[in-house]
């Protein structure tokens, strides 16, 4: 999230004319003109003085640029390719080796192991040109712009390698699963991680600075890092960014977990990026900001009513429950439950049965539905929405996170997933395993 990165001061460079970096991330905003920052190595001296910056810029274009005091500038290459799908892990690698020959082939980029050959900006370094000075700050997490600004990176990132003094290709770091066909990370890749190399696994929650590279170069954490369950191999559902529906204003943060919505009684709406239509499927929401009558909590079929919508379950396609306890189905209120009134500071857990087209909604731990409400079958993602309200939803997928505080004592059941209250019994999280598993 904004503001938080690792930082270390190199040492001794082994070989200053060839790196390797090797990263898996997954952005909460791409769009628009973001600027986002997986890492940068910098002088400690001279903040403007940007050695090496490496993300993506204006709307999800995957660069990297290399220059001296701004101005004498040795890499700067941007691909034509974007990368906009926030739900998507990308693995992102760039191997320099400034030796070589032929220009074209001193910085070589992939994107999910294929090389990249279309840039927009293709600026190649000249022979035996020099990188990553000693004593430099490495940052994971951001850059550092030639004014001396910081651009963070929005999201999340995995094993994450830097290698000192070699070229890797991306299929040294990943590999294609010989049953499913989908790239996928190389838990002990063969790596020779030189003087200032590391590998970052972000695997203890207390010390996510640690290497496993086994050259002990441990980063120092700034700001508030929150370790995820969600990884390259088993995503977990987050919030589309694309499927903000009226309210110019509405955000997504937090990897795509928190929505704000906007104010003004602007219509605020939004829907989840993996949807089922078999299986037992639970997730939490806790409330903050200000919370009225016009809050929607529940389930949209992303198939017959993909267009906007006010509030979720007052069209065909949609079922919600409300603030104040009424029940919304396809645009139908069949009923009010007695005595709900959720606010802020509450917890709305949903318990989604599509084997028995049945949902049940519960309020800090305790059924408000008893028995369910039937629903019709259809494709179905979590979804929510709210009205002029400066509304807050915090949703808890199973990471063990509402924004980016943890729950406050993980209830059972949780089926390798991190949730605040009890799992109903042969329910699961909402991630690509459990679908494969269960769905």
């Amino acid at each position: 999230m904004a503001s938080t990165y690792l930082t270390k001061t190199s040492t001794t460079v082994t070989n200053d004319k060839k790196f390797t970096v090797s990263a898996w991330v997954k952005g909460s905003d791409l769009g628009g003109s973001v600027q986002a920052g997986v890492c940068g190595h910098r002088s400690t001296t001279n903040a403007g003085n940007s050695s090496f910056q490496f993300g993506l810029f204006n709307g999800g274009y995957y660069a990297a640029f290399v220059s001296n005091s701004g101005n004498d500038v040795h890499i700067n290459k941007v691909t034509n390719r974007l990368l906009r799908d926030v739900h998507a892990w990308y693995h992102l690698v760039i191997a320099v080796d400034s030796t070589l020959g032929t220009a074209s082939d001193r910085v070589k980029m992939y994107i999910n192991g294929e090389l990249q050959t279309s840039f927009s900006t293709d600026v190649n370094p000249p022979q035996d040109r020099t990188f990553l000075n000693n004593s430099c700050n490495i940052d994971v997490g951001r850059l550092t712009y030639t004014d001396g600004s910081f651009k963070y990176w929005d999201g999340a990132i995995a094993h994450f390698h830097f290698v000192d003094g070699t070229a890797y290709p991306a299929s040294t770091f990943a590999e294609t699963d010989t049953t499913t066909g989908i790239w996928k990370p190389k838990t002990a890749p063969s790596v020779t991680y030189g003087n200032n190399g590391f590998f970052l696994k972000f695997e203890n929650s207390g010390a996510m600075g640690t290497d496993s590279s086994g050259n002990s170069n441990t980063f120092t954490v700034n700001g508030s890092m929150t370790q995820l369950l969600d990884t390259p191999s088993n995503v977990y559902v987050n919030l589309n960014s694309l499927g903000f529906q009226d309210a110019a204003n509405s955000q997504l943060s937090n990897t795509n977990t928190t929505f704000t919505g906007a104010t003004s009684g602007d219509h605020n709406l939004t829907i989840g990026n993996l949807a089922v239509d078999t299986g037992k499927w639970y997730w939490e929401l806790k409330l903050g900001g200000t919370i009225n009558d016009y809050s929607y909590i529940g389930i949209r079929d992303i198939e017959s009513n993909p267009t906007k919508q006010q509030y979720v379950g007052t069209v065909t396609g949609g079922v919600a429950l409300r603030s104040d306890g009424y029940l919304n189905i396809d645009g139908s209120f069949p009923s009010q439950f007695s005595g709900i009134s959720y606010t802020t500071g509450d917890i709305i857990s949903v318990g989604l049965d599509l084997d028995n087209n049945k949902i049940y909604w519960y309020e800090n731990g305790t059924l408000i539905n008893s028995g369910g409400t039937t629903i019709t079958n259809r494709l179905y993602a979590p979804s929510a929405s709210m009205v002029g309200n400066n509304g807050i939803f915090n949703f808890n997928f199973g990471n063990g996170f509402f924004g980016t505080t943890a729950i406050a004592s993980a209830g059972s059941n949780g089926n390798g997933s991190l949730f605040e209250y009890d799992v109903p019994s042969g329910y699961y999280a909402l991630n690509t395993k459990n679908i494969n598993s269960h769905g």
